[in-house]
């Protein structure tokens, strides 16, 4: 037995390489726990931008049936994660509902990514990075249906070349939505890129007016300054004038020969 001991008895080199590879372990572990848990809340997406990105408006559809008001919008966001998604379509939800004048039984905001399909009928299917429904009150009627307060899915990949997804898609406890919900310190609506050329063609064209402003400015001084050079060439030529009284030009004497 003490033989067998002695053959398998590792040597210090090996314990140290064991010992080293343990203890990287451990510090690799406390980083990712640390890094996950405090710095980015991996899994519910809080505390790293928790209102998510900017975003461009595509599409807004009201819907009006039987007293209620469903209000659907379609917005793009550049590439990103699904939580990131996720918590930009519940700021702008949040924005519509509190636009309306009449408060929307329900709110759903759908996420495109920016290079996803531009017709209409195409917004489907792969192309719907996220969505969520918002529904403030859900009643009797919502209720059967099993609708909730909130709904939220995302697809768990990033977008292939034509803006759809192939990866998982994941659907979000109601519990998990409403701590990201609760998160949100804005309720910023999208960019209308329709607004933003127009604001951008009024600003061109203000800026040709002042440049054609300048530009009569400069005409009408090179014209002044041509008609005062030309008077003084014409007081040149005309004559000499006299010096005033007290200021003649002195006269050089010569003395008298005797």
């Amino acid at each position: 037995m003490k033989g067998l001991l002695r053959i398998f008895r590792p040597s210090k080199k090996l314990l140290i390489i064991l010992v080293a590879v343990l203890i990287l372990n451990a510090a690799a572990g406390g980083a990712a726990y640390y890094f996950g848990f405090i710095g980015g809340h991996a899994e519910t997406g809080v505390a790293e931008k928790p209102n998510g990105l900017a975003c461009t408006d595509v599409n807004l559809v009201t819907i009006k049936h039987a007293d209620r008001l469903w209000v659907r919008k379609f917005i793009r966001t550049e590439s990103t994660d699904g939580l990131t998604r996720v918590k930009t379509a519940l700021r702008v939800a949040r924005a519509v509902y509190q636009a309306q004048k009449d408060h929307p039984d329900l709110v759903q905001v759908v996420v495109l990514d920016q290079n996803g399909p531009t017709l209409r009928s195409d917004m489907r299917g792969r192309a719907i990075a996220a969505d969520i429904i918002y529904a403030p009150h859900p009643d009797d009627i919502l209720k059967n249906l099993g609708q909730k307060t909130f709904t939220a899915r995302y697809f768990d990949s990033g977008p292939a070349l034509n803006g759809e997804f192939f990866g998982d898609r994941v659907e979000l406890p109601e519990d998990k939505i409403e701590a990201m919900n609760a998160a949100l310190t804005e309720s910023t609506d999208c960019v209308d890129p329709t607004v933003v050329a127009a604001t951008d063609k009024k600003g061109a064209e203000a800026h040709g007016g002042e440049k054609g402003g300048k530009g009569k400015e400069a005409g009408a001084h090179g014209e002044a300054s041509a008609e005062s050079h030309a008077e003084g060439e014409s007081s040149d030529h005309g004559g000499r004038e006299k010096p005033a009284d007290g200021h003649e030009e002195p006269v050089k004497e010569v003395k008298a020969e005797h």
